[in-house]
């Protein structure tokens, strides 16, 4: 692509993304420029900052991880204050049009293709696929914040988010049902398997095991165990490698590197200011909940000066408190387990359990989990699951779905100088309020 028609590009895409943010309120000028290659497309897919970096971080900063001091509390923006007390606010900025910014460039991409000559044809399916992987995996990670959680039979009356599936910027958003949210995060999907190949190009593309991973995880909080377990399983088929943390470095700040192996797709959050290691504490008795010789305790974490833990085992590869949102095989071996034990599958979900473990513990001190106790083995997956997968921003969707189970809910509870706030299961707080702007300008409905 030459200079003078990168720069253009680049001049309609910060337009477009500036029309997302205004909740697309006027149609840029189409003429100023618009891509017409297959090398324009994969330009913008290219865009780590604008492609993989968007995915909201409220969801980590709302879960039960960690804790902070008054004063550290105090220091905060008010939106992570509010985040943090779970509190009624609607002033939310990028948590809500960060991931609608990238939604933006993927529909840019979707509605391209069709006009781009015919060339190279595996090329232009993969440029679709990841577009159409990118719009699903947004709109999920949007879903785990504006909407229930997904129940079957609500989810027809339950208010969605508003889905853009679409560039045309003049179309006011309405808000979708719940249930059509998840059908159009599905229908992506599944339309961008086959584009895909078995293997990415690079970790921040998409190739069929994201895909597979992804879906596993939106049937999860579904709760759809069938389904999720059975795109565990497709995805581990093709990639399932699994680091030995007896070889991870147990002193080093950064202990993974980016694109780490056991990362398929690679994607995180801006660095939210309530996740600073110099504020965030690792919640007591999470931290007290890992064995002395479970490796975990020592390459996750590092001790404070105070006595407190905070976390260091980003697989971001950064020294910061971006989260990483992406795919990885831990996360797809758990899913595996928990919906083999739910579905009574006993030796599958121990193999996978045990699978993940023996690679976390000090050499020669793990033993495998042999229990066939049903209701034990689940209670001990889905420990060793929150364990496993702190700040992954999965933790948020974790407690929404328990919430529907009589076992597993529970009541957070937060302490900031003596007033102490709570959040039981049911709460409306468990959905965040629309960005005010969004509300304003288009008219969506507003959550409670």
């Amino acid at each position: 692509m030459g200079h003078s028609r990168l720069l253009l590009l680049i001049i309609y895409l910060g337009l477009t993304v500036s029309g997302c943010k205004k909740y697309l309120e006027a149609k840029p000028d189409q003429s100023i420029a618009t891509p017409s290659t297959v090398e324009d497309l994969e330009g913008i897919l290219n865009n780590y900052a604008f492609i993989n970096a968007r995915y909201p971080s409220a969801a980590e900063v709302s879960a039960d991880n960690y804790y902070l001091k008054g004063s550290d509390w105090s220091s905060l923006i008010d939106i992570q204050r509010n985040l943090y007390t779970w509190q009624k606010y609607d002033l939310i900025g990028g948590d809500y049009t960060a991931p609608y910014s990238a939604i933006e460039y993927a529909n840019i991409v979707l509605d391209a293709v069709p006009k781009i000559p015919l060339g190279d044809r595996n090329r232009l399916n993969i440029v679709k696929g990841n577009a159409l992987f990118l719009r699903a995996s947004y709109h999920y990670a949007l879903a785990q914040l504006y909407c229930k959680v997904y129940l079957s039979s609500s989810a027809s009356k339950d208010l969605g988010i508003p889905l853009r599936l679409n560039s045309d910027v003049a179309m006011k958003p309405s808000r979708s049902s719940v249930s059509q949210t998840y059908t159009a995060i599905i229908a992506d999907l599944q339309a961008a398997l086959p584009l895909l190949p078995l293997q990415a190009d690079a970790k921040y593309h998409a190739g069929k095991p994201a895909v597979f991973g992804q879906l596993a995880r939106v049937y999860l909080s579904m709760s759809d165990y069938d389904n999720a377990g059975k795109y565990a399983d497709s995805a581990i088929n093709l990639y399932s490698k699994l680091i030995d943390y007896n070889t991870v470095s147990k002193t080093s700040a950064i202990p993974f590197v980016q694109f780490n192996d056991e990362v398929i797709y690679d994607a995180r959050t801006a660095a939210p200011q309530a996740l600073a290691n110099s504020r965030a504490k690792i919640d007591t008795s999470l931290y007290r909940s890992y064995a002395a010789d479970d490796l975990r305790k020592v390459v996750l974490f590092k001790a404070n000066a105070d006595g407190s833990y905070g976390f260091k085992g980003n697989y971001t590869g950064q020294n910061n408190a971006a989260v990483f949102t992406g795919i990885a095989t831990d996360e797809l071996f758990f899913i595996k387990a928990e919906c083999a034990a739910r579905n009574g599958k006993t030796s599958e979900a121990l193999v996978a359990l045990n699978k993940v473990l023996s690679t976390r513990w000090k050499k020669g001190t793990f033993v495998d989990i042999t229990t066939t106790d049903k209701d034990l083995l689940l209670e001990t997956i889905l420990s060793e699951r929150r364990k496993e997968l702190v700040f992954r921003n999965l933790r948020w969707t974790d407690l929404r779905r328990f919430n529907l189970e009589l076992t597993y809910n529970k009541t957070l509870v937060r302490n900031i100088n003596g007033t102490v706030y709570s959040l039981s299961k049911g709460s409306d707080r468990y959905v965040l309020q629309l960005d005010r702007s969004a509300v304003e300008i288009s008219g969506l409905q507003q959550n409670p």
